[in-house]
């Protein structure tokens, strides 16, 4: 299994979700019109499940569940576990904005294959296939994401890790409702201190 610096450093790099949303729209102005769609739900599963690119680009259609409201992600797909043993088997609830962005997808999207998200070349997409797209997108968007030193990046600094970091502070700083624990579960950390030295200094934010 490939070593986890997550737990080895803070979350450095994320974006609010108003630029999350200025991605997506940017989705509409940027590349193939048929791949559009594709990198809109890309953007929006990764932003509301907190998907590691090595992960999102292993998801298969079949892994929707329930009208494509719940996401199933094996243990085989699961990666960078933060530890020696196997992380179970995770079933994660999608937001209402994402199953129907999803279900719009699915209905038009130009390529039948078995993965959820294929590319022009492939039935499915790579991972550097992901970043490009998200540096693109994010250029065209002008999104200039926060750093951890209070200073602000630039399209290059749009990644699909920032995006993850992303989710835990939406869940910290927008809904008011979620603690650590929460954040945890949805991302998936084997411990809650590696989630506390990720992401504890989102709060102050």
């Amino acid at each position: 299994m490939a070593e986890n610096t997550d737990t080895q450093v803070r979350a450095s790099v994320w974006l609010r979700p108003e630029q999350v949303d200025d991605l997506r729209s940017a989705c509409y102005d940027v590349g193939a019109e048929y791949l559009q769609q594709r990198n809109e739900a890309i953007i929006g599963l990764m932003y509301d499940t907190g998907l590691r690119v090595g992960e999102l680009v292993a998801v298969d259609v079949y892994m929707l569940r329930e009208g494509n409201s719940a996401l199933y992600v094996p243990t085989e797909i699961q990666k960078d576990y933060p530890n020696e043993n196997s992380p179970p088997p995770a079933t994660l609830i999608l937001s209402n904005d994402t199953t129907r962005l999803l279900s719009a997808y699915l209905n038009t999207r130009w390529k039948d294959s078995p993965a959820l998200f294929p590319s022009r070349s492939a039935d499915r997409i790579s991972e550097q296939g992901v970043r490009n797209m998200l540096h693109k997108v994010a250029d065209e968007a002008g999104v200039q994401p926060y750093n951890v030193d209070g200073s602000r990046g630039d399209a290059s600094d749009v990644t699909p890790h920032a995006l993850r970091h992303s989710v835990a502070y939406r869940m910290m700083n927008d809904e008011k409702e979620n603690t650590l624990y929460d954040v945890r579960n949805r991302l998936r950390h084997g411990s809650i201190q590696t989630t506390e030295r990720i992401y504890d200094h989102l709060l102050k934010v």
